[in-house]
């Protein structure tokens, strides 16, 4: 089982895009929004050196997310890579 979060802001358009191609996978996922959430935002600096949305970390959720692979952008192909999606 793979764990996925997103660090997203409302009104971004690659971030939905990436959202709604999660649930269409019935892939779960934990969405920070780092619009409102100041604490997230740092983290997502720190962690991914990128100030845009959205970033994307997918880890085996036996692991430390920290320890997963980082997806910045809506690069469908790395994550149906990733997550093992059929296509």
């Amino acid at each position: 089982m793979k764990k996925v979060v997103i660090y997203s802001t409302p009104t971004c358009v690659y971030c939905n895009s990436a959202k709604e191609f999660f649930k269409q996978n019935n892939i779960q996922y934990e969405d920070y929004d780092v619009a409102t959430d100041l604490q997230k935002r740092q983290e997502m600096i720190e962690r991914s050196g990128q100030m845009g949305v959205p970033v994307i970390l997918v880890s085996d959720s036996s692991t430390p997310s920290e320890q997963g692979e980082m997806v910045i952008g809506f690069d469908k192909p790395r994550l149906v890579e990733l997550l093992g999606i059929k296509v």
